[in-house]
């Protein structure tokens, strides 16, 4: 949506088609840009998937198929090589880790064929790149960088929003750790809930925000009960403006299995709020001074002891701003205009 809300809609248009079972679809203001939003059977159904996708591709006759599935790609640029479409993406954004193991069966089976039935290869790092499409196929200079960028202005620190938000929340006086992710395995949320129970212990006046929705939800909330912690955990769910939700953050905590990229890490540099990592989180969301690598094998206390004895003003927080220009939605636009209108 950042890309499409910033390319020149002149030049080239997004229609989106999104599984049924989708939790979230900005369909006004897509048709608003002048984009469809078409809904298809969820890829569990995968003859009706693929026979659906072919006929919506065929109808429609698009130049580009851009997918952003992950191993799960290789399916729709399957629909669309039957139906004739001449450029079909692949683009890598996520990687693997060994805990998510029955969902790892699955990535392990397709990952051969991820280039099998795509013209090009895209990813938004190059840990992604590798992963999904190979060493020698990365290193021969055959996959595409395209970063998850942000509307940088947006993410800026602001000393309003941040009062209002946490007025809103009656947060004010509080240490408010946040969130950002669906409630999934890759996502850690129950080593997250660790880890706030013990800067809990430490600051009595800690609060946690969580931001998105998901599977594993409903287990966190039984695992924040058995905790006693249900008083002290704020659910937010799904959020357009999470820029503004992280105005009133002091932390941020990202203790992912493993992530593509991690652009929720890159908002919340931009935000300047301290922001603590875990190793499998690649090196490219790294553009500030105030970004924190914890191991995954380092305990929930090691973690909170990070957190607490690094907690700095935000005034002071520096940005790379060559990095941070990679992560631009304005120039990063450009970038993916210009490779449409190559390929």
């Amino acid at each position: 949506m950042n890309y499409y809300r910033n390319i020149d809609k002149s030049k080239v248009q997004f229609d989106f088609i999104v599984d049924e079972d989708s939790s979230y679809i900005p369909r006004e203001e897509i048709e608003r840009l002048g984009g469809k939003v078409i809904i298809v059977p969820p890829y569990q159904k995968i003859f009706k998937y693929i026979r659906t996708l072919k006929k919506v591709f065929k109808e429609n006759n698009y130049k580009i198929v851009h997918s952003n599935l992950n191993t799960l790609s290789v399916f729709p640029l399957f629909a669309a090589k039957l139906a004739g479409v001449p450029v079909r993406i692949a683009h890598s954004h996520s990687t693997s880790n060994k805990k998510e193991w029955k969902k790892n069966i699955l990535k392990n089976i397709l990952r051969p064929f991820s280039k099998v039935f795509a013209t090009d290869y895209f990813a938004c790092s190059e840990y992604a790149g590798r992963w999904l499409f190979g060493n020698k196929t990365f290193e021969e200079g055959k996959v595409t960088i395209i970063k998850n960028a942000i509307d940088v202005d947006k993410f800026k620190y602001n000393e309003e929003i941040r009062n209002k938000i946490r007025k809103q929340l009656n947060v004010e006086e509080k240490f408010v750790i946040g969130h950002v992710g669906r409630f999934m395995e890759q996502k850690n949320h129950e080593f997250l809930i660790d880890i706030f129970n013990k800067i809990h212990m430490k600051r009595k006046e800690s609060i946690l925000l969580l931001i998105g929705d998901g599977p594993l939800e409903d287990k966190i909330k039984e695992k924040i009960k058995k905790l006693h912690l249900q008083d002290f955990v704020i659910f937010l769910g799904v959020k357009s403006n999470v820029n503004e939700y992280m105005q009133a953050m002091d932390v941020f905590l990202f203790p992912s299995l493993y992530e593509g990229l991690g652009i929720v890490a890159i908002e919340a540099q931009v935000s300047k709020l301290p922001v603590f990592i875990s190793d499998a989180v690649p090196d490219e969301v790294m553009i500030s001074d105030n970004i924190y690598r914890v191991n995954l094998t380092d305990n929930d206390d090691v973690w909170s002891d990070k957190v607490l004895n690094n907690t700095i003003d935000r005034a002071m927080v520096q940005i790379d701003s060559i990095k941070c220009k990679e992560y631009t939605i304005a120039y990063a636009s450009k970038t993916l205009e210009k490779k449409y209108r190559e390929i």
